[in-house]
């Protein structure tokens, strides 16, 4: 009895994470294959549009120096017994491109071997890729479960590609890097995908330069980077001739030329598979061998950071750069003093803070929020290096920000909005219901909240279940039938006009 029990314990105790493992299906939309097809194709070729529109992009692109050390300029053939082993040792992921499941192809490799060696010594003989092996399969996948699935923005493209053109990556990418290796070509401080490297390694080297750094009483500012989409925009023209610089060239050279053109894509959403789209930047993310083309896309970034005095580490797109000064140096205070770096600190670090989980301040007293608008008031000096009984009002209008009383209400709306449209978790419909009048009147398609009957005046407006349904019902009938949270976002926060109407109140906390 009490094994039973226990097994049941844990059938329930694993429950969440079965959940985890297996998530629910997208739901239901209108949207189709080409409608995510298009937009990932849109996006990339805006931000690729963007290098190539600036009047710089020819100054600022990678200067590379010619390899003397050594060169790449053949493959070396794969054995049979090389293959068997790849395909032992990779994970048996199955793509629906793959002509019969991976778990299938292992129980039959003893027998197909042999042309599977064929055709990967053909590729890497004749500096050719199958075509085949340059199609991918493309999911979108919804980027957090909270978000409308509604929208194409929301959604993250998870890349599907052939095992057998995985297989092929494999043996590649090791000659290659043991190639780069041997004559010291890769950037020792990227530590994206390579082995004994992680983000372990590279937050405890940049954390132990901080620490010595304030130890030794120089300051220091830490800047972090993320690009947008940086495999997708990878210039081929550019990934080339870098290439040619670290001393790949001949067949190997001819190869990854191969390998980067003529690379196409479909989307597969419900069931439904989108028109054929070519891509012409970018490198296959969820490959083999794109981390590895990306490390060395990139191996110039890290003599423009040096150049202009800064230590650094990557770990794929990820760059975090770091600058360490005396106090007293009046250059280096001059780089970082400026008005939008103190705006971004301040941001980070004060009104993240009084912005974060502002909603469960909605209804306190004028007198509870005080202490907060003083601070944001004092920060909004700060940034402009105002002195202490300056006017704040002006310097929200050019900071965009709200005081810290409208934000919570702002928030606290953007609750109600995701509420109703069925994008916040289903618990808070328990505390914002529907209006539904008693018989049809002009108000019962305005999209309006039922206000709770009162009890206690006292906590009464204290309550989320009140006092929102309340500010809800106040907005004009358009902002509450936005058709999307941005649209409804920007009908909510208040133009300047009407900031400087809240002049008065910002006034009283001046200090």
């Amino acid at each position: 009895m009490k094994k039973s029990a226990t097994l049941q314990t844990h059938g329930n105790y694993f429950q969440p994470s079965n959940h985890c493992l297996t998530p629910p299906p997208p739901a239901a939309t209108d949207l189709n294959p080409d409608n995510f097809a298009t937009f990932f194709t849109e996006k990339i070729a805006n931000i690729s549009k963007q290098f190539c529109d600036s009047p710089s992009s020819a100054e600022n692109s990678p200067q590379v120096t010619t390899c003397t050390a050594g060169t790449l300029r053949e493959f070396t053939s794969l054995s049979e017994g090389d293959i068997s082993k790849l395909i032992a040792e990779s994970r048996p992921t199955t793509c629906p491109l793959d002509p019969v499941p991976t778990s299938l192809l292992r129980d039959i490799a003893p027998t197909v071997v042999p042309a599977i060696t064929f055709i990967m010594n053909s590729s890497l003989s004749s500096a050719t890729v199958p075509s085949a092996f340059k199609q991918a399969r493309i999911t979108p996948l919804l980027k957090k479960p909270t978000l409308n699935p509604a929208q194409v923005e929301n959604h993250r493209p998870v890349s599907l590609l052939p095992f057998l053109s995985k297989t092929l990556e494999r043996p590649v990418a090791k000659q290659v890097t043991n190639f780069l290796n041997q004559n010291g070509q890769l950037d020792p401080k990227q530590s994206g995908f390579r082995s004994g490297h992680s983000t372990e390694t590279v937050l405890l080297s940049g954390t132990e330069a901080l620490r010595t750094a304030r130890a030794k009483g120089p300051s220091s500012v830490l800047i972090l980077l993320d690009l947008s989409a940086a495999f997708h925009t990878v210039n081929h023209k550019i990934l080339l001739t870098i290439l040619t610089s670290m001393g790949i060239t001949g067949a190997v050279h001819f190869w990854f030329n191969s390998y980067l053109t003529g690379r196409s894509f479909k989307v597969s959403w419900q069931g439904k598979l989108s028109s054929n789209y070519t891509l012409t930047t970018g490198v296959p993310q969820g490959s083999v061998l794109g981390p590895l083309l990306f490390a060395m896309y990139t191996i110039s970034l890290g003599h423009v950071i040096r150049t202009h005095g800064l230590s650094y580490h990557c770990y794929a797109d990820d760059t975090q750069m770091y600058l360490l000064f005396q106090p007293d140096d009046s250059t280096v205070s001059a780089r970082i003093s400026s008005q939008h770096a103190a705006q971004l600190l301040v941001q980070a670090m004060v009104i993240a803070r009084l912005d974060y989980c502002n909603a469960l301040l909605a209804g306190l007293s004028a007198c509870a929020i005080k202490p907060l608008q003083m601070v944001q008031n004092a920060a909004a000096r700060l940034v402009f290096t105002q002195p202490k009984r300056a006017h704040v009002t002006p310097l929200y209008i050019q900071l965009h920000w709200l005081p810290v009383a409208a934000q919570i209400k702002h928030k606290a709306l953007t609750l109600a909005y995701k509420t109703i449209s069925g994008s916040a978790p289903a618990y808070l419909k328990e505390m914002l219901r529907p209006y539904v009048p008693g018989r049809e009147l002009r108000s019962f398609n305005t999209n309006r909240l039922a206000v709770p009957p009162a009890r206690s005046k006292r906590h009464q407006a204290k309550l989320f279940s009140v006092i929102v349904p309340q500010w809800w019902n106040k907005l004009p009938e358009a902002t509450r039938l936005a058709s999307s949270l941005s649209t409804f976002k920007k009908h909510v926060k208040p133009l300047p006009q009407l900031l400087t109407a809240l002049m008065p109140e910002l006034a009283q906390t001046r200090d």
